[in-house]
């Protein structure tokens, strides 16, 4: 057997690569999180007698949870869950999806939940740049107090400069977020460590006891504690969200090789300090460095919030991108900002709802503290989803047996309840702004995903069979030169643009295409797989274009790869026929009232087709109609 140094210098060279990337996109978010989190956590368990006794107990509560939450459930078993390498909620229901009938109710209750934690993570990804910023920006206090009353502007400019820059893309400083994380995590762990040998003694927090003895203090004070040590595993989703990126090797080898030791050793530091000057509990993390060390922390530590602000931005792209995919959201702009990374885009819409809502966060709460109050529930929630679904596809699709379902997936489910409870306490803090966004999301949503399943029923429900249409189709008609697209979403009915062309024009092209374009279950279609061509005689071809969830829909690129089939298509001989059809109200629609408005006004401002399915403007014809909705 002959080795290949070469090659395989290369594909550690790759490895390496790959762990420094998910350094600066899967782990910005929690790599953050010893901010504020010993912070809040040990503020809200100063009520208890023994202080020495709650650093011990907040301490072994963080670790737990890091070990528990992050490394065993997600790093350990989630990352398992690949739908073809893809991770995230609308993934891993695409695969708890495939298990179930088109009809049952099962299916519905998968969707149901999946758009709620599509809606919470929208909730979650409000927060973190608005927390995130503060926190860091809130640290020019303790260098210069003068600074203290412009805090919230400066944080502002930051925040209103980072989403105007999305335009731009970020594959340009996407390169330097994995080596500056890197540099971040190595910081966290180098000053942890400083302290932790000055107060050893700190170490036996890892003892669970402590913890435990910590939440036996009181039902409320446990919960308020709870739910300051959750913010220790914000951003521990993003995880799986991103593992479409690295796969599972790099995302796992990140984890146990830095981040979790520089986590660790930082928050334990950050104990050792508190032990050491209980002064120090007003803001640990900031005063772990001498002064002279304080400007270059500042630096690094604002550098490192942009750096997880921008990964959950790019993360609500792309989510945004895949639910219009999957038919939850209307269709809208979708920019391509690189030309070699696909998942490198820009959704305006969503940029600017989001800078409206950060900016509304951070002029209302006006601290990191304020924002702790509000941070958590959406997290928690979107985890217990992840784990529902997880369960459902460990049933389903790995053929586990429901006892080991339960014996695994139930200690996971009572600890992921046990943070939600405590989290949502915080509902009249503040929790009720992740709450308010999770429902609005999820209505809209809701609303677009069944009205699209009523508005198909009723175009299709009494649709022309295209076989019985082809059969009373006479020789008699007129065919004019030339080649017809008629996009539709049933290949086997008449597509009303059809009818209503031959209605009015009394003539049909030469060569008649009936084309539908259908979203995969899966990330990314093969090309070999893109489209299927069938004849169906007296010059009729129907084509359907499969494209994943992953995928923009290139309709001409699609038609080019029917040559492969034996269906040769001039796009200068082509034209693309489109049904617009104007929504009416009816009094006998199966919606409530208001979810009939909200679908309409949200067909009337959604992306035109032409636009989105990339269709040459000049040649498509677009016949409008009226439906009574």
């Amino acid at each position: 057997m002959v080795s290949d140094p070469q090659g395989a210098s290369a594909h550690q060279a790759r490895k390496s690569a790959l762990v420094l990337g998910a350094l600066g996109v899967v782990y910005g978010d929690i790599g953050t999180s010893p901010i504020y989190t010993v912070r809040e956590a040990v503020a809200a368990a100063s009520a208890t007698n023994a202080a020495d006794a709650a650093i011990y107990g907040v301490l072994s509560l963080i670790f737990w949870a890091l070990i528990i939450v992050v490394t065993l459930k997600y790093v350990a078993l989630i990352l398992r869950a690949d739908n073809r390498g893809e991770g995230g909620v609308l993934s891993l229901t695409a695969l708890a999806l495939r298990a179930t009938s088109s009809t049952s109710r099962g299916r519905t209750f998968i969707i149901g939940i999946s758009l709620l934690g599509v809606s919470l993570f929208a909730g979650d990804a409000l927060i973190t740049p608005a927390i995130s910023i503060l926190s860091a920006v809130e640290g020019l206090a303790i260098l210069t107090p003068s600074l203290d009353a412009y805090l919230m502007p400066i944080g502002v400019a930051i925040l209103i400069a980072l989403f105007a820059f999305q335009s731009q893309g970020t594959a340009r400083v996407g390169n330097l977020f994995g080596p500056i994380i890197c540099v971040w995590f190595g910081a966290l762990g180098s000053i942890g460590l400083g302290h932790i040998v000055q107060e050893p003694d700190i170490l036996r927090a890892i003892n669970p006891i402590y913890g435990l003895r910590l939440l036996e203090t009181g039902n409320w004070l446990a919960l308020a504690i709870l739910g300051a040590v959750v913010l220790a595993v914000t951003g521990g989703e993003a995880l799986y969200a991103d593992m479409g990126h690295f796969g599972r090797f790099p995302i796992r080898a990140a984890w146990y090789g830095l981040v979790l030791p520089g986590l660790v050793l930082n928050y334990f530091g950050q104990g050792a300090l508190i032990l050491h000057d209980p002064d120090a509990a007003t803001d640990p993390f900031f005063l772990m460095v001498p002064r002279w060390g304080l400007a270059p922390l500042l630096l690094l530590t604002t550098v490192a919030t942009v750096i997880a602000s921008q990964a959950v931005i790019s993360g609500s792209f792309s989510l945004a991108r895949q639910a219009v995919r999957l038919d939850y959201l209307p269709r809208m702009a979708i920019h391509h900002t690189s030309e070699s990374e696909i998942g490198q885009i820009y959704v305006p819409l969503i940029n600017w709802i989001m800078v409206c809502g950060v900016l509304i966060l951070v002029v209302g709460f006006g601290s990191s503290s304020a924002l702790a109050g509000a941070y958590g529930i959406a997290v928690m929630g979107t985890m217990v989803i992840t784990t529902i679904l997880a369960s459902l596809v460990a049933m389903s699709l790995w053929h586990w047996q429901p006892i080991a379902v339960m014996g695994i997936f139930a200690p996971f489910l009572l600890v992921d309840f046990t943070f939600l409870g405590a989290t949502l306490r915080k509902v009249p803090d503040g929790g009720w702004f992740p709450l308010l966004v999770a429902a609005v999301g999820c209505a809209v949503m809701w609303t677009w995903w069944r009205g699209r399943r009523v508005l198909n029923e009723k175009l299709y429900r009494n649709a022309l069979p295209l076989e019985t249409f082809l059969a009373q189709l006479g020789a008699s008609t007129t065919r004019c030169a030339g080649t017809a697209v008629f996009m539709t979403g049933d290949v086997t009915k008449v597509p009303h643009a059809l009818l209503h062309n031959l209605k009015h024009n009394n003539a049909l092209h030469e060569r008649v295409v009936i084309m539908t374009v259908v979203t995969e279950d899966i990330p990314r279609v093969p090309p070999e797989q893109r489209v299927a061509v069938e004849r169906l005689g007296k010059g009729f071809h129907s084509v359907v274009a499969r494209f994943g969830f992953m995928e923009q829909p290139h309709v001409p690129h699609a038609i080019e790869l029917c040559r492969k089939h034996g269906l040769a298509l001039d796009m200068m001989q082509t034209s693309f026929f489109l049904g617009r059809g104007t929504l009416v109200p009816s009094s006998r629609s199966s919606l409530p009232r208001w979810q009939q408005r909200l679908f309409i006004a949200m067909a009337a401002n959604a992306m035109n087709a032409t636009a989105f399915f990339e269709l040459p403007p000049g040649r498509v014809v677009e016949l409008g109609t009226q439906i009574e909705f």
